[in-house]
Order: C-alpha cells, then structure tokens, then sequence
C-alpha cells in the first residue's frame, strides 16, 4: 500500500483545487453576445464582411482565456436584409437566447425595428447602421459605430465647395438607409450653399437606374450627381451612370465601402468620391496618424484569416465588438446597466472608424474629422486631394 506523508498530501490537496478551480473557469456560463446581421440579401455586402469579423475576433478572444475569466458565446442570425426578420430574432435574442448584449443589425431598417425590443428589455446594443435615427434621439440603450448619413452628405457638400460645386443632383434608394439620407442631405445643404436641382430614387432590388438618371442628365444646371444607398444598387447605378455618358463628378455615400463595390462598379468607379473610414485607405495612412497602428493591424488579420479584402463594413463591426469588450471589462461584470453605463462612458477608444468620445447626448462619439475624403484611382481607393 503506497503511504502518503504530510508533505505529498499537502500538495495533493492543493493540485486537487488548482484542478477544481481550473474546471470551475470552464464550467462558468459563457458571456453572450447576440448578433443580427443581413448576411445574404441585397445588404449581403455589409453584412458578410461583418458576421466573418465578429466571429475571428471571439474565437480570438476566447483562445487568450475569454473575457471576465469566461468564454464569449456569440449567438447569430441573419435576417436575409429583412427588417421584418430581425424584429423576430431580436426578440429570440432577448427572450430565448438570454444574449448579455447586441452587436448589429446590419442596415437602419433591421436596427429600428429592434430599437423598441431592446428599450423595452434594458439591454446594451450596438448598431452597424449608417442613419442618424439610430442616435437621434438619444436612445437610453442603443450606440452605433459607423458614421451618419448627415455626416456623409456634409463631408460631400465640403468637398463640392472646394471645387467649387453648388448644384447637385441627388439619386437616393428608398430602403431606411436612403430614406434618412434624402432628408438628412436635403436639411444640410442650404447650410453649405448648396441648392438640390434634381432628386430622383430608386428601390433596393432594382436593377436599372437608366430612366431616373437620364432625367437627371436633362436637368438644366447640374454640377455633381450623389447617389445615396447601399448594397449593389449604387455600383449598378454607377454603370447606368458611364452608359448614359454621364462625365459630371460622381459622389457616393458611406454604404459602399467595399472593395466588393468597385468590383461591380468596374471601370466606371473611376473618379467616383465619397467619405469612408480610414480602413479603406490603411496602407496609405502617415505614420503619425492615430489609427494607422489599429487599421493595418485589423486588415491584416481580416485578409489572413479569410483570403479577401476588408470593407469598412467589417472595420464597423469590428469597432461594435471591441467597444462592447472594453466595456465588460470596465463594468467587471455583464450586469446590463454597468455595461450600457460603461458604454456612454467611452474616451479615447480609437477604432477603424475613428476616435470614440461616447457621452451621455452622443451614442456614437465620432465628429466630421473620422470620415476620410476617398477618391476611387487605378481600380483602388486613394485619399482625395
């Protein structure tokens, strides 16, 4: 029979604990992040690029030990660009899922249509969309990580004045995401002496905007054409464009920030600006600049991990899932309050959309300076001069 001493029951005792303590960790319930996002659809561009952030960083997260001690669960599903359906996987979110906080929706519609969810319950999110409704007003449990639309149509509108362009025509898609851009370029363009001579739409799924653009080519005294949505809309819009031998300056919105769009856009996206996060343009960042350590080390480990380009998409969601991270860890807890608390609380975090001061009457925390004035060259994106 072996016989034990003191001494080797000792460190018996304490191997056992370690070992208890060590499955204890294991055995902790998991953090639960919940995410609906429009992987496939018409926004299926935003939203792929999105979902494959989201999931590299928590399996990263997770393989350093987690966050608080315990493993990130990331729970997920995709609307299909539906708002209809993420109103529905909002609720199982909340209701069945039991998620500790929300990353995305992908689109202003989705996120507007889990807005009243996600007040109701107290629970933290952290939108993907474009639209100043997400954050206007101010929403006791709601952020968001990309740039509005009215920030968009001002940095446009600076650009115009520097070339010395007054008259625009605009062409703006009728999902959420254009809706709110109609208006918000149509409230700021008096403030940079601008006049909207023509204003045209066109549907999420359409695939021709050759009739409106041509009533546009028709109106007397047009200097620019912006073409305001999202999805594959604007690169189609942007062919329809070039066919129609349309030669004025072109300018887009922030929702095509993706290399995805000039492939679509081909040889026609030359020449095409638009205001966009420095991600797109890491590489050609200064050395001094703030986010260049941040942006080249995401698109780095993007391109890596999934053999293709990074979209400014991906940089938004990147953005959602660290500020909810740093947040955890500030509460020290998932306790849904502390966190939206340690959310509006946000100084300094420098993300690939910029640097975030969160306050109690700003739930995005980025000014006119985090957007970048791109200009599409060569089949890249360079920084407009």
């Amino acid at each position: 029979m072996k016989k034990f001493t003191l001494k080797k029951l000792a460190k018996l005792a304490i191997g056992t604990t370690l070992a208890l303590g060590t499955l204890a960790a294991f055995a902790a319930d998991p953090i639960k992040i919940g995410s609906v996002l429009s992987v496939t659809g018409p926004a299926a561009f935003l939203g792929d690029p999105e979902l494959k952030t989201i999931q590299m960083f928590v399996e990263e997260i997770n393989k350093k030990g987690g966050l608080l001690g315990r493993q990130i669960e990331l729970v997920h599903y995709d609307d299909g660009s539906d708002a209809g359906k993420a109103n529905g996987f909002g609720k199982r979110l909340i209701d069945d899922d039991k998620v500790d906080i929300i990353v995305g929706g992908t689109t202003t519609g989705a996120t507007m249509s889990m807005a009243p969810l996600v007040e109701k319950a107290g629970i933290p999110f952290i939108s993907l969309a474009g639209a100043v409704v997400v954050i206007e007003p101010v929403k006791k449990w709601i952020f968001k990580t990309p740039h509005t639309d009215r920030m968009a149509a001002e940095k446009v509108f600076e650009d115009m004045k520097t070339r010395g362009l007054s008259k625009l025509a605009l062409l703006s898609e009728t999902s959420g995401f254009g809706q709110s851009g109609k208006k918000e370029t149509e409230g700021v363009a008096t403030k940079y002496g601008i006049t909207l001579v023509a204003s045209e739409t066109y549907g999420p799924k359409d695939t021709d905007m050759s009739p409106q653009l041509t009533k546009i080519r028709n109106t007397p005294g047009v200097q620019a054409v912006f073409i305001f949505g999202l999805g594959q809309g604007p690169a189609l819009a942007t062919k329809n464009y070039k066919q129609l031998g349309l030669t004025l300056p072109l300018y887009h919105a922030h929702g095509v920030g993706s290399d995805e769009f000039i492939k679509l856009a081909g040889a026609a996206a030359e020449g095409v600006r638009l205001p966009a996060s420095a991600l797109l343009v890491a590489d050609k960042l200064a050395a001094t600049d703030p986010q260049k350590p941040v942006v080249e080390a995401y698109a780095k480990a993007f391109s890596a991990k999934w053999k293709t380009d990074v979209s400014s998409f991906g940089g938004h969601a990147y953005d959602g899932l660290m500020l909810a991270v740093d947040a955890i860890k500030r509460a020290g807890s998932t306790d849904k309050a502390k966190v939206r608390d340690a959310i509006e609380a946000t100084k300094g975090f420098i993300g690939t959309g910029g640097v975030v001061n969160m306050s109690a009457t700003d739930h995005m925390g980025l000014d006119l300076t985090a957007f970048r004035m791109l200009e599409i060259k060569g089949g890249d994106w360079t920084l407009a001069k």
